[in-house]
């Protein structure tokens, strides 16, 4: 109910204003009588209802038709007129003084019904407005995604305002266009027509800054771009509303009507309750979206990094007199480390690399990589050759951002010569203590590396190197994640802590073997690391030459 056709008769629940009427007059010597705003008299009555109408003005059976009319107060609620309080002369002309007070009383009369039936509207409108919103949330929710959730709104908001036809419009993720996502009572060519308009005009700026916008006469302006659709639409007057969630615009609702009318404040609240409304279930329903979406990555991830674990060996080789231990810590589901063991007739290919970046990306280029350089090691005897042939598919299968680095050594388990190139990769360290003495830091060495990176010049030519392990031995390759990780404060590992943490285990524990020393360096890289989150992959072969 609007307050423009609100009469007294709709706020009256027993017949205490028109008695009031009756009693005032009775005291005045003027008859006082209560009209709605066709000019009937609201009388007080007998029975079950206390109050009733008549179609004749006079509240004594017309007595007052004869008597002079000396005043009206009227009763209103916002814009509209309810009806009115009227004083007629009936027992002769008041004087002055009579007069002044009559009209002073009745004005307040009037004023007081006006505002208790003020109140009572806007209680009204505020239940009319939570039933909308209570019947709109429901619907809401059983609409599920977010296409059907906006056609339920523009719906909901057509018949709740008592519109024509309606549309939803959200912004395109460039902001810079509304684009229609759902609409209600227009045809298929009106749509396909006003798809998508630029966010130039200003009541649609207003609108998207949370204000309600009302245009009594959209053909008024013939210069409108959508002139032409609208008028072939039938369409005349429009209300508009932001869909706008904690500050943020997300599109605009707007309705429709097919004739000229004017939008009361109680509509345009209620519209702008219900765009608020659509706007927190269409910010939910994008969430719930995103939280499926996510749900699905994170499955094939998962299935992913399944996959790649299943390219790590499964176990370290076994070559007579020399054990062989590999850990592999991801920063994230999926690795851009790896490392392999490659047997070769009789010799052992071990393989460590780091694949620049983290994550998806990563692991797929660390896949192409270990395949690259399997299937080279098979055919190709030089460990150099092998390298090169790596580099040149590397550059070839990548961007110039995409590289890895890599050590790959031939072990002969004859001699325990150790043939290698390393490629960019952290060059490994080899302890080698002294008989009978406690391991001290100038016992460790650092085999040299032999070329940069693979991935980033084709033309690139590496060299091979070589080493004689002997008995009592440790040999630690390692990617740099080892010594990069950091504890909450922001310090690194460093090398100086990894050679630190080995030679105190190898002091304690002389005869420690590959094992022993991969879970203790992992174990006191983690131990300073803490609750930090690891922000890169580790991954560390260790090999222990059995003592003589």
């Amino acid at each position: 109910m609007s307050n423009e056709s609100a009469s007294i008769t709709d706020f009256l629940t027993d017949g205490s204003l028109a008695a009031l009427c009756e009693a005032v007059s009775a005291l005045a010597g003027v008859t006082v009588e209560l009209h709605d705003p066709s000019e009937r008299v609201v009388v007080s009555a007998s029975g079950e209802r206390r109050w009733s109408v008549r179609d004749v003005a006079g509240a004594s059976g017309g007595a007052a038709l004869a008597a002079p009319r000396l005043f009206s107060a009227p009763l209103r609620v916002g814009d509209g007129r309810l009806g009115s309080l009227v004083v007629f002369a009936t027992e002769g002309e008041p004087s002055v003084q009579e007069r002044a007070a009559i009209e002073r009383i009745v004005t307040l009369v009037a004023s007081i019904v006006s505002e208790l039936c003020e109140n009572q509207a806007q209680l009204r409108q505020r239940v009319d407005e939570l039933e909308v919103l209570g019947r709109l949330s429901s619907m809401l929710v059983a609409a599920g995604d977010a296409d059907g959730l906006l056609r339920v709104a523009v719906r909901e908001a057509v018949e709740t305002v008592g519109a024509d036809a309606g549309t939803i419009r959200t912004l395109d993720p460039a902001g810079r266009e509304l684009v229609i996502r759902a609409w209600w009572g227009l045809s298929d060519d009106y749509v396909v027509r006003a798809m998508s308009v630029p966010v130039e005009a200003a009541p649609d700026r207003a609108a998207l800054q949370g204000e309600v916008v009302c245009v009594e006469d959209l053909l008024g302006h013939s210069d409108d771009p959508q002139y032409d659709s609208r008028r072939a639409e039938g369409l005349r007057s429009m209300i508009s509303a932001g869909l706008v969630f904690q500050g943020r615009p997300l599109g605009i609702m707007r309705l429709f009507s097919r004739r000229t009318r004017r939008f009361t404040p109680a509509e345009q609240g209620l519209l702008r309750a219900i765009g608020q409304q659509s706007a927190a279930a269409l910010t939910n329903a994008r969430l719930l979206e995103t939280e499926k979406e996510h749900r699905r990555v994170r499955q094939q991830v998962r299935l992913a990094a399944d996959v790649q674990r299943r390219l790590f060996p499964r176990s370290a080789p076994a070559v007579p007199g020399v054990e062989i231990a590999a850990r592999a810590v991801p920063s994230f589901e999926l690795s851009g480390d790896f490392y392999d063991f490659i047997e070769l007739s009789g010799h052992t290919g071990i393989v460590v690399g780091d694949v620049v970046g983290k994550g998806v990306a990563a692991a797929l280029l660390m896949a192409s990589v270990r395949s690259a350089l399997r299937a080279y090691a098979q055919d190709l005897y030089h460990l150099d050759e092998v390298m090169n042939r790596v580099n040149q598919a590397v550059c070839r299968d990548t961007l110039d951002n995409e590289f890895a680095t890599i050590f790959y050594g031939v072990l002969d388990p004859a001699t325990l010569r150790l043939t290698y190139c390393n490629a960019g990769h952290e060059p490994p360290l080899l302890l080698r203590p002294r008989p009978g003495a406690r391991p001290e830091d100038s016992d460790i060495i650092e085999l040299p590396d032999s070329g940069m990176v693979v991935g980033i010049d084709p033309t690139e030519r590496y060299e091979r190197s070589h080493f004689d392990l002997r008995p009592g031995d440790t040999l630690l390759v390692c990617t740099d994640g080892l010594a990069d990780a950091r504890d909450f404060s922001g310090a690194k590992y460093g090398k100086r802590r990894i050679r630190e943490a080995l030679l105190a285990l190898l002091a304690a524990e002389p005869d420690a073997g590959a094992d022993r020393i991969a879970d203790h360096l992992i174990w006191e890289n983690r131990r300073f690391v803490g609750m930090n989150r690891r922000a890169d992959d580790t991954t560390l072969v260790a090999l222990r030459v059995a003592g003589a």
